[in-house]
């Protein structure tokens, strides 16, 4: 761990959405090495458990919290970030990263109900959070809220349309968010992760075998990322290193966006 650093988060509390695998689970972990505590929350409570596990093994159970929520569901967020708030005492980082996907050959093909679900669970649930969430930043006079889009904030692709405006959206609702709250020393930025090894892209990897493997021939770092790569961005955009940037959107994708 790292103490008394630029980078070091001691007494900082963060919520981790979608924290129970994946790329939350891997921010959770950065988070956690720095001296934070943190709360994930997911739906899932298997994957949450396992993951709180995990978690309290790097850090002990006292900054450790997992609490099961659906970030569609504002009444349950904002119980969630009362029981944060409750324990820890505060809420000085927010990572909106819980998502899903939903794919159609082409997007005249995705249904109402497919385009509805992916909306919501990856841009209306940004929403939710980050303005149930911001209250307690205001009031605590500092924040940083990190918002998780994608590769498909940049690129357009034709079988994943609701997936590609959701993501898109992101980047966007990122810079209204920071214009609007630099004045209370909130910052607000965004990472797009590249193509990264996670239970939804093995989903993909299944669906679509020839165009994962074409993804590693596009891309210059020669591999799939991992959950752990994107540590070092969540961990710079949380602390005081980057009290001076925000509105941002930081691919962390082995070079695939510059190629």
């Amino acid at each position: 761990m790292v103490e008394n650093g630029m980078f070091d988060l001691s007494g900082r509390v963060a919520c981790v959405t979608g924290g129970n695998g994946g790329l939350g689970l891997g921010m959770a972990k950065a988070y956690v090495e720095q001296n934070a505590s943190v709360a994930i929350i997911g739906r899932s409570q298997a994957k949450l458990d396992s993951a709180r596990a995990e978690l309290e093994k790097l850090s002990g159970s006292e900054k450790v919290m997992a609490l099961q929520c659906d970030v569609t569901d504002r009444d349950a967020v904002q119980a969630a970030l009362e029981q944060i708030t409750g324990r820890f005492g505060s809420l000085d980082i927010l990572v909106n990263n819980a998502g899903v996907n939903r794919r159609a050959d082409e997007p005249h093909m995705l249904s109402a109900e497919d385009w509805e679900y992916v909306i919501d669970a990856n841009l209306t649930s940004i929403h939710n959070v980050t303005s149930l969430a911001f209250p307690y930043m205001k009031e605590r006079g500092r924040g940083k809220i990190i918002n998780i889009g994608s590769m498909m904030s940049i690129f357009a692709t034709g079988y994943a349309p609701a997936y590609a405006a959701s993501k898109g959206g992101v980047v966007q609702y990122t810079k209204s968010c920071a214009v609007a709250w630099m004045k209370d020393n909130v910052q607000v930025n965004a990472i797009l992760p590249g193509w990264i090894v996670t239970e939804m892209t093995n989903q993909f990897k299944e669906a679509f075998p020839d165009r994962y493997a074409m993804i590693v021939g596009r891309t210059p770092a020669g591999r799939w990322g991992q959950p752990a790569d994107l540590g070092g961005t969540a961990v710079f955009l949380a602390s005081s290193a980057s009290d001076f940037v925000t509105g941002t959107a930081i691919p962390v994708d082995g070079g695939y966006s510059v190629w």
